[in-house]
């Protein structure tokens, strides 16, 4: 499949999606879902250029070292937790890129995963101000603002312009700035048009810069970067209940304990299987 993607005879989202079925994500699980990364940087440009390296994401680095001072605190994190068994265990994150609200935030202006978010909310639509409803600002967050925010992106950013438009008028309530939320916010270059702004983004995943670089990302979140020194080095260690295929739970002889720990799985995400 490898050669395959070299040759140019599959496309880098088909290839994507190979290695998440390899890891053991899905569709079916919320909790394992498919992750995509971020591959653009440039949400403020009236037109794109896929041919500017500035335009795009570092993929070599994981959300949390996209810029310099944003790393260096995420390393001195690192430096100052000392390592144990409890929830304060060393490591450069303690959220994840993926996990089932992460999901259904992204997907909420559709069904099921409205029904999904609010059912992960306690029944109701989350804080407007904390709803997904810009790119931009959500790439903002997650690339340099928030240190509790590294998430990534699901297939559907490359495929499906749905999910962009608030199609079956759900009250998502209203910002602070007294912005009411609907459709999702997109780049100046997307024209308002989710059709384009899908087009576009799938033109950027598929790109020359992207396809010389994916690899880098891939060594992250499926390779040999995903966890052990090479991660450290990397910047890229997650919180160890993320790790869940390399947890022994039946070792776990109290119950409150593997309870705390398969709830932690499933409401901040796991780590894929390695590939």
């Amino acid at each position: 499949c490898f050669l395959s993607l070299q040759k140019r005879e599959i496309s880098n989202f088909d290839y994507l999606m190979y290695l998440n079925t390899l890891a053991g994500r899905s569709y079916n699980d919320y909790m394992q879902y498919p992750v995509f990364p971020w591959v653009l940087a440039d949400y403020h440009s009236e037109t794109l250029n896929l041919t500017d390296p500035h335009t795009f994401r570092d993929l070599s680095k994981p959300m949390g070292a996209q810029t310099v001072e944003r790393k260096h605190k995420f390393i001195q994190r690192f430096k100052e937790v000392e390592k144990s068994e409890d929830l304060s265990a060393q490591c450069h994150y303690c959220t994840h890129y993926s996990s089932a609200i992460i999901v259904a935030s992204y997907l909420v202006r559709m069904e099921p995963f409205t029904q999904t978010f609010c059912s992960l909310q306690g029944g109701s639509f989350d804080v407007a101000d904390r709803m997904f409803h810009s790119v931009k600002s959500t790439w903002e967050s997650a690339s340099r603002d928030n240190m509790s925010d590294v998430r990534e992106l699901t297939p559907e950013f490359f495929y499906l312009p749905e999910f962009l438009t608030n199609a079956n008028h759900f009250e998502l309530g209203c910002m602070q700035d007294g912005t009411v939320l609907g459709d999702v916010q997109l780049p100046p270059w997307a024209d308002g048009d989710p059709h384009k702004f899908i087009l576009l983004h799938r033109q950027a995943l598929e790109s020359d810069y992207v396809s010389a670089h994916l690899h880098r990302w891939i060594d992250l979140i499926f390779g040999h970067k995903q966890h052990g020194s090479a991660a450290v080095e990397a910047v890229n260690t997650y919180h160890p209940y993320f790790y869940g295929d390399k947890m022994d739970l039946n070792n776990i002889k109290d119950p409150l304990i593997k309870s705390t720990i398969l709830g932690f799985i499933s409401n901040f995400g796991q780590i894929p299987k390695q590939v």
